[in-house]
Order: C-alpha cells, then sequence, then structure tokens
C-alpha cells in the first residue's frame, strides 16, 4: 500500500524496542518502552506559509528521527507494517 502524505505531514517506521537493557538484562513485551526512533517513509510537500511560499519538510525519505512521544496517529497496513502518520512539527532532531 502507498501512503502519500498531504501538506506537512511524515509518514514513519518506528524501529524496534531495545530487548535487552545495558546491562544485558532481556525485557519482557510489557516492559518495553514505546520507542521514539523512527525511519521516514514518505514526506508530503511541505507548509503553505501566509505569504504563499511554500515551505518544504526538512526530512527526507530515509532520516532516522526522534519524535516527540505519543503524538501521531498510528496505522497497521494491509501488508502488516505499523506506520505513525506525525506532523512535521512533532518531529524534534534527525539521528545522524
Amino acid at each position: 500500500m502507498a501512503i502519500h502524505p498531504l501538506r506537512d505531514q511524515v509518514v514513519l517506521k518506528p524501529l524496534e524496542a531495545e530487548e535487552k537493557t545495558k546491562g544485558g538484562i532481556v525485557l519482557p513485551d510489557t516492559a518495553k518502552e514505546k520507542p521514539q526512533e523512527a525511519e521516514v517513509v514518505a514526506v508530503g510537500k511541505g507548509k503553505m506559509l501566509d505569504s504563499g511560499n511554500l515551505q518544504p519538510v526538512e526530512v527526507k525519505v530515509g532520516d532516522k528521527v526522534l519524535y516527540r512521544k505519543y503524538s501521531g496517529t498510528e496505522i497497521n497496513t494491509k501488508d502488516g507494517d505499523e506506520l505513525i502518520i506525525i506532523g512535521s512539527d512533532d518531529i524534534i532532531a534527525v539521528i545522524k
């Protein structure tokens, strides 16, 4: 399924949560914290400013990003992928 976000929306694929702590303790599914890291899958054209100019989204497909906790809309595709559609303002950093 191809998803093309509108305006300044971004489609993210969350990265897997850590299975172990740094000390080597294996975490059960119920103890795993929801990840805030994701890969950008699709990007909208950008936000229309009051001046009439289009402000493009700062991230591009393939970027690894950090996003605000509890933001966006979670969706499941027919292919079984879990994706998040989020506003570009909720992306707080690009991971280099």
